[in-house]
């Protein structure tokens, strides 16, 4: 099942961000969002995600869900690195944690208190946890790569290839390219909502 996006509007600290907003994605395709900063990139993904509500339109979700990678890393600092990805295996109903160990390169590391962390190994942790949703689950990624060296990023182009070429779906805020072969790319400064710019208008006058 494709994740449909119908005419969607959404709203940010009370203006509104984004009118009309309108597009597909089956399994096995990847979207890339573009649009400078401000443009809704985030408010967009965390209005799919559910963690607020649309001011317009519709999304359906495919049956396999989602898993959100949002800009904050959700990881719990006292926990280990094993132990925040079992947490979060028993939320999605996972088996074992050693593939998400494995695709981000984590094994070295599993038994270190996630506080001891640096910020791309912290951001890794983050991201390994995708790897424990369903395989033909919705990834919305917002901005996967900040903290991330070259040899890391490489990483999460072959982890959303792979998740693609099981029939999975992703969802990507960035500014980068990526090599995720096939993916398209929506700009949103096409759906730019009338009221922002008349907000952001009268601020400067």
């Amino acid at each position: 099942m494709a994740l449909a996006v119908e005419t969607l509007s959404c709203a940010r600290g009370g203006i509104m961000v984004l009118a009309g907003v309108t597009f597909t994605l089956a399994p096995g395709q990847a979207l890339f969002l573009r649009g400078p900063n401000g443009s809704g990139k985030t408010t967009l993904l965390r209005t799919i995600a559910g963690l607020q509500p649309a001011a317009a339109g519709r999304v359906t979700l495919p049956a396999a869900g989602i898993v959100y990678a949002a800009h904050a890393d959700g990881v719990k600092a006292v926990l280990t690195v094993a132990e925040n990805l079992s947490f979060w295996a028993s939320v999605q109903g996972a088996g074992g944690i050693e593939g998400a160990l494995a695709a981000m390169d984590l094994r070295g590391l599993r038994d270190r208190p996630a506080q001891n962390l640096s910020a791309g190994q912290r951001r890794r942790l983050g991201l390994a946890r995708l790897c424990l949703g369903a395989p033909g689950a919705l990834w919305l990624m917002d901005e996967p790569t900040v903290s991330l060296d070259a040899r890391a990023v490489g990483m999460v182009e072959q982890l959303v290839s792979v998740h693609l070429a099981s029939g999975g779906m992703a969802l990507i805020a960035t500014h980068i390219d990526l090599g995720v072969p096939g993916a398209g790319v929506l700009d949103l400064s096409a759906f730019k909502a009338r009221a922002q710019a008349d907000a952001f208008a009268g601020a400067i006058e």
